[in-house]
């Protein structure tokens, strides 16, 4: 059973910085694409930024500039760095991993962007 463990959610203030983290509990990590994406009540999710096995990155466009996403193979972990985050980042954040047939989805962390 694959498990996906978002943490680094939190209240931040407008300008300010977050640091997600996805940590997987496969066998074998570096094969699989992981996918940030986050819901905002009302709203449908929207995909965030996603990194391959290779290590390409690709991101939506309101958050290019800002957010960077990053692999740790090693530790089977994934980040999400936000800088200069705005009211609008407010959500909740999910990773997601998959390829090779296997589609999982971690339970969220909320991301609040509020002075």
């Amino acid at each position: 059973q694959v498990q996906l463990v978002e943490s680094g959610g939190g209240l931040v203030q407008p300008g300010g910085s977050l640091r997600l983290s996805c940590a997987a509990s496969v066998s074998i990590f570096s094969i699989y694409t992981i996918t940030w994406y986050r819901q905002a009540p009302g709203n449908e999710r929207e995909l965030v930024a996603a990194i391959t096995s290779s290590g390409s990155a690709k991101y939506a466009d309101s958050v290019k500039g800002r957010f960077t996403i990053s692999r740790d193979n090693a530790k089977k972990t994934v980040y999400l760095q936000m800088n200069s985050v705005r009211p609008e980042d407010t959500a909740v954040y999910y990773c997601n991993l998959a390829g090779w047939g296997a589609d999982y989805r971690g339970q969220g962390t909320q991301v609040t962007v509020s002075s």
